[in-house]
Order: C-alpha cells, then sequence, then structure tokens
C-alpha cells in the first residue's frame, strides 16, 4: 500500500493548522485594537493624573492598547512597562477584574500579571523586557527599533505630559547627554556586557548588537538616579512588567 495519501494528509493537515493558528493571531490583534474599554475607567485615571484632559487620557488608552499588541506580538515573553501615566491606567483597568480577566482571554488566551519590573541600573546590561517592548511598539508604527527617528507613543507620553516620576526617552541619545537631564541610559547600554545581557541571543538580530542605539532613558526622580547607580531594585517607580508565569 503506497504512503502517498497519507503523507499527503499530513502535510495538508500542517498547512491547515497553520492558517488557523495565523488566523487565530490576526482575530486576537483585531481584537486588541477594538476593544472597547469598560465605562468609567479613563474617569479613574483623572483620579490618579487631575491634570489629564479627556484627549490626553484617551491618547494614554491608545498607548496602553499599543502595550498590550506588543505583549501580543512578542509571542507573549516578557515585557516591561516604559511609561508610568500609561502603567497607572493598566492598574485602573486591573481594578475591573471581571473585564481585565475576560479581556486577557480574549486577547491572549491567558491571563497578563501586572509584576514590579527592576529599575534599571547604570551596570546592568539584562534588560531584554524594555528592549522586547521597545522593538515591537516601533514596529507598530513603521519604526525601524534600530534606527529610530522618532518614539513610538508607548515610550513618548511621560515626556510629553511631564508626568512626576515618568520616564524620559530620546530617538537620539545625544540629546539628554547634551542637557544633562538625570541619568540617561542609551540602547547602547542594553546591548553589550555580559553574556547574560540583551546582546547576546535576545537582540534583535543575529548580527552584532554593538551599533544598536535606538533611544535614551531618563529618570525624572533624582532619587531614583541615585539608588538605581549600581544595581536594580524592585518596584512599580521603575515601571512595571508584565508576561508569562
Amino acid at each position: 500500500m503506497t504512503l502517498f495519501p497519507y503523507i499527503l494528509l499530513i502535510i495538508l493537515s500542517a498547512i491547515l493548522l497553520v492558517i488557523w493558528l495565523r488566523w487565530r493571531l490576526a482575530k486576537r490583534a483585531d481584537f486588541i485594537r477594538t476593544y472597547m474599554f469598560p465605562p468609567g475607567l479613563l474617569d479613574k485615571l483623572l483620579g490618579v493624573r487631575p491634570d489629564l484632559n479627556i484627549k490626553d487620557r484617551q491618547l494614554v488608552a491608545r498607548a496602553l492598547r499599543q502595550f498590550f499588541l506588543v505583549y501580543h506580538k512578542s509571542g507573549y515573553q516578557h515585557i516591561s512597562m516604559p511609561s508610568q501615566v500609561v502603567d497607572d491606567l493598566w492598574h485602573e483597568f486591573i481594578l475591573y477584574t471581571k473585564n481585565y480577566q475576560i479581556f486577557c482571554q480574549q486577547a491572549f488566551g491567558r491571563y497578563l500579571h501586572h509584576t514590579p519590573a527592576a529599575v534599571l541600573g547604570q551596570n546592568q546590561s539584562n534588560n531584554d523586557g524594555l528592549r522586547r517592548t521597545w522593538r515591537f511598539a516601533c514596529l507598530e508604527e513603521n519604526i525601524n527599533p534600530l534606527r529610530a527617528t522618532r518614539l513610538p507613543l508607548l515610550f513618548a507620553l511621560d515626556a510629553k505630559w511631564d508626568i512626576p516620576n515618568g520616564f524620559r526617552y530620546e530617538a537620539d541619545c545625544s540629546v539628554l547627554r547634551k542637557n544633562g537631564d538625570g541619568t540617561v541610559y542609551c540602547g547602547a547600554d542594553f546591548s553589550g556586557g555580559s553574556s547574560t545581557g540583551s546582546g547576546s541571543s535576545n537582540s534583535f538580530d543575529d548580527s552584532d548588537s554593538s551599533d544598536y542605539t535606538p533611544f535614551s532613558f531618563s529618570s525624572d526622580s533624582s532619587s531614583d538616579s541615585s539608588s538605581s547607580s549600581d544595581s536594580g531594585s524592585s518596584g512599580c517607580g521603575g515601571g512595571c512588567s508584565g508576561g508569562s508565569d
């Protein structure tokens, strides 16, 4: 008996499985993009950030949606939250426990946990969560993450409104360094150093990552700057992260 029909069946099954997986991923991405946040959620943000008008809060919601898309496009790997004001809205969304659980199940097929992230230290090279967020946020806006000329929304809002204890990013590393604005980190600070750092197997591609300089990072708080000079410490003051267990 010829094995051809069985081989053909296996091939067709594999093709159908790939098509179905791609369809499911696309459907989940569409769900995230079109999801209507619970009524009253943006008003909750007003209690935390009273200076933000309705258009500002809608922009924060758009940035939170981008964060969720980053998690989806990363393949549900660990990612870090780069914005304090967007993190505020994420906190408020989680308090709508039933809505958040349903959203996570339909968007990711799993629960996206909110966990504290380490404050970036000058001697740390392992910052995969933030690097991953940067990469997919850039790609979402058709920005080259290796040669960015502008910031994706998720990385721009804290500076836009001068959020207290927020985080400042620049596409050009020289800008913040010339101004001497707080503790400054460039993308190059995340790419090299130890073998466990982001510049090894977790770089954007398999090429030499020494040229990776997509953005600068500056903390608005001088106390945070001094405490993070040697090593990272946990807490949402440094941004929060999410990802698989």
